[in-house]
């Protein structure tokens, strides 16, 4: 049983899925073709068990594993692979993995065991990206019943009451043996942070996703329940829309940069659980991290020069509520403070939990979000900040930004490849919509009645498969 944060707007279709509900129950019930690693990020086989391609790394030909079955007992074939693809592929479809796959030209099935993906530019490293949890392979693609609930994965999908209660139970035979070791999955929606903590302290549930930093080191100290912090890429952010005012201005948007007090945050908010951020979305646990670019300061004087040299008048708005980050709203608290010592009045509007992602983010103009990890920066830019993307937040659009992650695609050469990273890295920090002033630690927290839970670099609750990796004990 696990207690998690999510909402009545979540469905089944994997192109919708935002926040936590959805991918950790969609990898109970569904797989993709490739999984990251848990600590290297390095590609592992799932429902691919090999792969190859051309010199160019235009051509990839994905051979796939036999034997595999849907829950309505179809058997899994290239054509559902193909179709999966070319849907999450299609710019009409608007799934969340367009950037990731928006590179592709065509996708087509090579017999019954092996599926050909043909890109524009070239791409050494799209295995990985096939590995998007919005990527579940589906019976026929989803094209007909995106929200089925039908995948290939070790439980299958029992009931669902969205933002309430959601129950798989395992599948007999299921061809993998590393995981789903209990007979049965639910998962309780619970946004409020204090009735998910004592949920988990009165036994009710055994696992809970987004401790809040501030209770967990006294959690350690209860006993029965054990703290399972991880570092990765995963950040907080306060996100600015580019293209609608007032943020459409860039020296708005500096001041907003220079005006947070990064430090105060991470000891405040993240009591020591992460790092400070630098308003691009790389740190170290990324494979060729950019590793000479200056930290930004908070520097009230600069942030008043940049905010007066914009010319905007009156308050500046935040909306922010805690289902965005554990703690958003008292780091946007926070916020207010450091900007006010440099002559900017932010007013924070709290909004509620229930329909953030839907009526929220991305709408109005400044509000708080939060990205987990990614197994590659590629990934990462790919999905939120090349231009036009369904999950670009900021609606930020650089032609020139999108031509440096192409070129980094197909570029072999080490050295080269990592300043084209910095050269992106740098345009996202200076001129992008986002102020990233914290890297995150995944807290996830556990009954010590579960086994297994295994740390993953790329996503709370071990990148979501926690439900299906772990055990309990006798």
């Amino acid at each position: 049983m696990l207690g998690i944060t999510g909402s009545v707007t979540d469905r089944l279709d994997p192109a919708t899925w935002t926040g936590h509900a959805m991918p950790t129950f969609g990898k109970s019930w569904g797989e993709t073709l490739v999984e990251p690693h848990p600590v290297d990020k390095s590609p592992v086989p799932v429902l691919a068990v090999s792969w190859e391609t051309d010199e160019t790394a235009k051509i990839w030909t994905f051979s796939l594993r036999q034997g595999v079955t849907f829950h309505n007992g179809q058997p899994m074939t290239s054509d559902d692979v193909v179709k999966t693809l070319r849907r999450h592929s299609d710019e009409k479809s608007q799934s969340a993995a367009l950037g990731a796959l928006g590179d592709i030209a065509s996708v087509d099935a090579d017999g019954p065991g092996k599926v050909v993906v043909t890109l524009k530019s070239g791409n050494l490293d799209l295995p990985l990206l096939l590995s998007d949890y919005h990527l579940i392979i589906q019976p026929g693609g989803g094209i007909d019943a995106p929200d089925a609930g039908i995948g290939t994965g070790p439980y299958r999908v029992v009931s669902v009451e969205a933002g309430i209660k959601y129950d798989c139970e395992k599948v007999d035979g299921h061809w993998r043996e590393d995981v789903g070791h209990v007979d049965r999955i639910e998962m309780l929606i619970i946004n409020d942070d204090t009735a998910r903590l004592s949920a988990l302290r009165s036994g009710r549930v055994h696992m809970i996703n987004q401790v809040d930093p501030k209770t967990a080191k006294l959690l350690e100290r209860v006993g029965k329940v054990s703290v399972e912090n991880t570092q990765g890429g995963g950040h907080y952010t306060f996100s600015m829309r580019t293209d609608i005012a007032p943020f459409d201005n860039p020296d708005l948007r500096l001041a907003m940069k220079y005006a947070i007090d990064r430090g105060a945050l991470v000891d405040r908010i993240l009591q020591g659980y992460g790092t400070v951020g630098n308003d691009y979305p790389v740190n170290a646990t990324y494979p060729m991290a950019p590793e000479g670019i200056a930290q930004r300061q908070y520097d009230p004087d600069l942030a008043r020069s940049h905010f007066e040299k914009s010319g905007h008048k009156g308050p500046v708005t935040l909306h922010v509520s805690d289902s965005a980050f554990a703690g958003a709203v008292d780091a946007a608290v926070l916020y207010k403070a450091s900007a006010a010592r440099a002559g900017i009045d932010l007013e924070v509007k709290r909004v509620p939990s229930d329909g953030y992602w839907s009526d929220v983010w991305a709408k109005v103009p400044f509000f708080a979000s939060y990205w987990t990890s990614r197994p590659l920066q590629d990934h990462i830019y790919s999905t939120a900040y090349m231009s036009g993307l369904p999950w670009n937040e900021t609606h930020w659009a650089r032609p020139a930004f999108d031509r440096l992650v192409l070129a980094a695609r197909v570029e072999l050469d080490a050295q080269k490849r990592l300043r084209l990273f910095e050269e992106m890295a740098l345009m996202v920090r200076d001129d992008g919509g986002e102020i990233i002033p914290m890297f995150n630690d995944f807290i996830d927290a556990v009954s010590t009645g579960v086994g297994g839970f295994t740390k993953d670099t790329s996503g709370p609750l071990s990148n979501y498969f926690a439900p299906i990796r772990c055990w309990l004990r006798a």
